[in-house]
């Protein structure tokens, strides 16, 4: 398996999976366009995709889904409330993630997570695949027991920090918008996603990705101070950005498995 974002940030969202039977993309909060001209820049292209799987229905994560959806026929994978909280139009082919149920494309596995989050029924994802773990954990403000728990052993992770808490309390936003990002149900600080590093078990990490960093509200300076007292046994820490994302990184099994398989 081996995972790509297309544009982590505010004004747009996209990671791309792929794995021997296939590609997904996570979101899609670009123009079709600009998504293609994304694709073509880590070498595929709207017809190498599989499916869009949809984690919730704020505008940065769902503006190009439909319209890319219909322009390549692919099927959308979402909550019933993230359908319900938007008209998409006509999709090609629907599948409602009913109750958080795992599910299966081909030999990848998905497994989805309740998040708080201030959308009508939000979804973060597992994907497992060949003796591989990539969880994917944006857009929540608060990490749950329930989160924690279904976040342990990842090979690869990649994970939102989105906001340094003083730069918010001084930044431009309206009060209504600062409360909302730094509460319970917005967005994850800068020492809120330490914290959860601290407390998830990262032997196996082989990749962790920084992402949703808010171009207004942190810095890679702030960023990289909070997470590094966590970070320095991890084998690679990469910082997604708004206009490139990141650029694949390949997975293979951790030794755990490996030894587990022998």
């Amino acid at each position: 398996m081996r995972v790509a974002s297309l544009g982590s940030g505010s004004r747009g969202n996209a990671t791309l999976i792929e794995w021997p039977g296939g590609s997904l993309l996570i979101d899609c909060g670009f123009s079709v366009k600009e998504t293609c001209a994304r694709l073509e820049r880590l070498g595929k292209s709207g017809s190498d995709l599989t499916a869009i799987i949809v984690t919730h229905e704020h505008a940065d994560h769902i503006k190009g889904v439909a319209a890319l959806a219909r322009r390549f026929g692919l099927p959308v994978y979402m909550t019933p409330g993230t359908f319900h909280s938007r008209d998409l139009g006509k999709l090609p082919e629907l599948h409602l993630i009913e109750a958080y149920q795992s599910f299966c494309l081909g030999e990848l596995t998905v497994e989805p997570v309740a998040v708080p989050h201030d959308a009508r029924e939000p979804a973060q994802f597992i994907f497992s695949c060949g003796g591989v773990r990539l969880g994917i954990l944006t857009d929540l403000g608060t990490v749950s027991p329930h989160v924690e728990d279904m976040y342990q052993n990842c090979d690869a992770l990649v994970l939102e920090a989105n906001h340094d808490p003083m730069m918010l309390a001084s930044g431009p936003y309206p009060p209504s918008l600062k409360t909302r990002v730094g509460g319970p149900w917005g967005h994850l600080s800068n020492q809120q996603a330490a914290g959860f590093l601290a407390r998830v078990d990262c032997t196996r990490l082989q990749y962790l990705v920084i992402a949703h960093i808010s171009q207004k509200n942190n810095s890679l300076e702030r960023a990289r101070e909070a997470l590094s007292p966590v970070t320095a046994d991890i084998s690679e820490v990469i910082y997604a950005c708004q206009d490139e994302g990141f650029d694949w990184l390949s997975l293979a099994p951790g030794p755990v498995l490996a030894e587990a398989s022998a």
